[in-house]
């Protein structure tokens, strides 16, 4: 075996250190024969010496490898086992190397490279999993066309591309496309296929299956479609068609990510394909949507064109997030999408830009490529590149990206490459909108206001915080969408986009009949906290009037804090002016049953914790939980009379759909029931539980008792109905946590650990159990400390034997700087425990060290 110590002193990665590989791969022929404790891979793979290379060492990366037999044209060769790999002295002309390796998929519990997941081969190779496979210069910017030959006894056999050849006990690939190794995929066992196809814009067939496990045939319908919306929009909006003749996703049980877009064989989370009415709830039903759709974009935006080295990522993954956003505007609600991607954004990127993990986009180092798939890279990724969009127009970013797909197809790239092709296609200089891929932390942008006979003047002045390896920051290029609405409501100024690129600017509105009220940073238009002086009753105001539906609903959220703070801190009882105004906007038929359900859904404890910390205050949880519960059940008070008449307006009737219409309905009829059961009892969630025939009502009824401490029974039951489905018992085990009181929270997590149908083995259930005491954000705190202690033992057990799932949870832990000293010497120790471990994994060492250094 051949593996590099987990605790070494951890190699760090640095971007300038970045040098070719000093060979072309004209070719690769991989040979499995497949055992679940001894798989033999035979490679054959054709190098050529690059004439202009910086480095001629011959070095192919390696881990957790038994190596049988080397081979340059055929002699044998001996090759030197070193950390991380091997080298080997190789000719300076063209040859053939062989290699024969033992791997054993079965004790590969880390689920990164080849490995099984309940009797089923699979793999997982990005970001360095295929050098868990065999000998390989395992990076993106090797490129190659693969060949692969399958031997074994497995039903069903899958690799890249298309298929050119089977028989009993074989099955032969071709990928003709070149691709780095981390995009490399096998997939072998007792699978069942849903079909399908699709008939691209220029005439070509398309085979489309997903594969699943006998039994789950049932849930692909959903799946599938949205395959072929996904296919269609992206040939509509993008003119990208898909190449190959087949594609193939396959469900899988075990797996650490959502989704992998390996080249015409896409490897799911089983969360992410499986749906059914009777399984899935409408979310499930979206995030299903919007994921197969971001990896079949991946087909251009990761594929065809991939990433030069792991410090591009956001590169990739930016981009297709903004696509995949695209898509699930164009098909569902475009100001609620924007909105629920903005309260993500928040609730996950900005507490990372302002605490110990913060990196820009793209990172100057890394010691694990494996913890740098962030919110960061993804989320701000995306949100970059929606500034850029609106920087340049519409026609201008379809012009630039067309001459990128033009430029660089079949190429490994970078952000210079990426911000080039706009500057040739526009003209514009965006060197300074360049720090927003290399300087961390959050934008602030400070906002006064001026106006004197008929003028009136916006002053802002931006800044950036220190973040770690970064005291200082220059000015960035700032999108702000601003829009003027007169006293009355009325718009008299439409949005226009005013550019920041100072530290301090100011822009003037001329021809004004009275001072206006600003609507400033409409549709989010850049990920920046805006800071301004102004009322409760100017944001009651734009909650009523503003025309930018993200706006409005920032005004809402806004008043919300505002409310929630001041019973935080002075014990206020509710604002009633507040209340009045939810009451307004929630019986209000008109408005969309979606955006209504988001504006009755309170800013997270999360949010207010982190809206205190900012303020110079330290949050108490257990006041700030206390503090939701007085609101909610005031409003559910206030709202007595309407609950009835608005709970039967919004139950939708008929077949279940999971359109977006139905969903927003749902979603607001849930929100509803959660209100009416503070009041009846739990009465009417009785009924809707007892009736529901789909999972987004039964689940809705269910929270609802829970929360209310009146579920016992439906827990009981709704656990007996669906103990055989592990996806829906996911939704049970969080669900238990979650609706837990504080004091009780750390206690149910620890007893659910106990349960027979929990496994730390299975990433799902780990984070269902884990990821919803970190999320139950005053039972995670309690002052006992029992959520860090359990949460620290469970990483602790987990690493050795899933580091990648163990370092992302260990992202709980990462603004425990803005709690108050006992909560923060509670945490330090249990951080500093987990440091402390033998053979420590360098995925979880490198995030750990990060946080106690901060």
């Amino acid at each position: 075996m051949n593996d590099a110590a987990p605790n070494a002193a951890p190699q760090t990665f640095y971007l300038k250190d970045y040098k070719p590989f000093g060979y072309e791969v004209e070719s690769v022929k991989l040979t499995f024969q497949l055992s679940p404790n001894a798989t033999k891979v035979h490679s054959a793979i054709r190098f050529t010496p690059k004439a202009d290379a910086e480095d001629n060492r011959f070095f192919l990366h390696g881990e957790q490898l038994s190596l049988i037999s080397a081979k340059i044209d055929g002699s044998p060769v001996t090759a030197r086992l070193v950390d991380g790999g091997l080298e080997c002295d190789v000719p300076r002309t063209s040859f053939l190397w062989e290699a024969e390796v033992e791997i054993d998929p079965a004790a590969n519990t880390a689920l990164e490279g080849l490995y099984m997941s309940n009797g089923m081969y699979c793999t997982q190779c990005e970001a360095e999993g295929f050098r868990k496979i065999t000998y390989y210069p395992d990076r993106p910017d090797v490129m190659s066309t693969f060949t692969v030959r399958i031997e074994g006894d497995e039903p069903v056999m899958l690799s890249n591309g298309n298929p050119t050849g089977a028989g009993e006990g074989w099955a032969e690939w071709h990928d003709p496309w070149p691709k780095p190794a981390y995009l490399f995929a096998l997939v072998a066992g007792d699978l069942v296929n849903h079909p399908g196809s699709f008939t691209t814009k220029s005439g070509k067939d398309v085979e489309l299956n997903i594969w699943v496990r006998p039994g789950d045939e049932g849930k692909c319908a959903f799946g599938m479609e949205a395959l072929k919306k996904s296919m269609k929009w992206d040939e509509d909006v993008y003119g990208l068609e898909y190449d190959l003749d087949l594609f193939n996703i396959v469900a899988v049980d075990d797996f650490n990510m959502g989704a992998m877009e390996n080249k015409g064989l896409n490897i799911f989370n089983s969360s992410c394909v499986l749906a059914s009415p009777e399984t899935s709830t409408d979310a499930n039903f979206e995030r299903i949507e919007a994921i197969i759709a971001h990896e079949y974009f991946h087909n251009w935006t990761g594929n065809r064109i991939t990433c030069r080295d792991w410090f591009q990522l956001c590169l990739k993954e930016g981009l297709t997030v903004f696509r995949d956003a695209q898509f699930t505007a164009d098909m569902r609600s475009e100001p609620v999408k924007r909105i629920e991607d903005v309260i993500a954004l928040r609730a996950r990127q900005f507490p990372e830009d302002g605490g110990p993990l913060a990196h820009p986009p793209r990172p100057e180092e890394f010691q694990e490529i494996n913890n740098f798939y962030t919110a960061t890279v993804y989320e701000k990724g995306a949100e970059v590149i929606g500034m850029l969009k609106r920087l340049v127009g519409d026609d201008n970013y379809y012009k630039a990206l067309n001459l990128y797909f033009e430029r660089h197809d079949g190429q490994a790239c970078t952000i210079e490459d990426w911000l080039k092709v706009f500057e040739d296609a526009t003209g514009r200089d965006l060197s300074q909108f360049k720090l927003w891929y290399s300087q961390a932390g959050t934008p602030r942008v400070k906002v006064t206001e001026d106006y004197a006979d008929g003028t009136y003047t916006l002053t802002f002045e931006q800044s950036t915080p220190p973040t770690p390896g970064q005291p200082e920051k220059a000015p960035r290029v700032i999108p702000m969408a601003v829009g003027l609405l007169s006293p009355n409501g009325d718009e008299v100024r439409g949005t226009q986009v005013l550019e920041l690129t100072e530290a301090k600017q100011s822009f003037t509105f001329d021809g004004l009949a009275s001072k206006p009220v600003p609507s400033i940073l409409r549709e989010f238009s850049a990920p920046v906290i805006l800071e301004r002086e102004t009322t409760n009753s100017e944001r009651a105001f734009l909650l009523a009037h503003d025309t930018d539906p993200f706006n409005r609903w920032e005004a809402g959220n806004a008043l919300a804090k505002e409310v929630r703070v001041a019973m935080v801190l002075d014990g206020a009882a509710p604002d009633a002016a507040y209340l009045d105004a939810l009451e307004k906007l929630v019986r209000d038929d008109e408005q969309d049953p979606a955006f209504r359900a988001l504006v009755l859904s309170p800013p997270s404890q999360s949010d207010i914790a982190q809206t205190l910390h900012e303020r110079g205050h330290t949050p108490d949880p257990q006041k700030i939980y206390d503090a939701a519960e007085t609101f909610t059940q005031t409003l559910a008070q206030q709202l007595e009379t309407s609950l009835p008449r608005l709970y039967a307006a919004t139950t939708v009737e008929g077949p279940y759909v999971p359109d977006a219409d139905g969903a927003g309905k749902r979603a607001l009829n849930g929100r509803i029931l959660s209100l009416l059961t503070r009041l009846d009892g739990g009465e009417q969630a009785a009924r809707q539980y007892a009736s529901a025939d789909n999972m987004t009502q039964q689940y809705a009824a269910l929270a609802a008792l829970m929360k209310a401490e009146k579920g016992e029974a439906q827990s009981k039951a709704f656990f007996e109905q669906w103990q055989d489905d592990r996806l829906v018992m996911d939704k049970w085990f969080a669900l238990q946590i979650a609706c837990a009181a504080p004091e009780t929270a750390a206690a149910t997590a620890k007893e659910l650990t106990q349960h027979p149908l929990f496994s730390m083995k299975n990433p799902n259930r780990f984070r269902a159990v884990m990821g919803a005491l970190a999320g139950n954000h005053a039972g995670f705190h309690h002052a006992s400390g029992a959520g860090y202690q359990l949460l620290a033992e469970n990483l602790i057990a987990l690493d050795s034997v899933n580091p990648q799932t163990t370092a992302r949870m260990c992202a709980a832990f990462q603004t425990w700087k803005r709690y108050d000293s006992k909560r923060q010497a509670q945490i330090q120790a249990e951080l500093e425990r987990i440091l402390a471990t033998s053979d420590l994994s360098r995925d979880t060492h490198e995030m750990v060290s990060r946080m106690l250094s901060a």
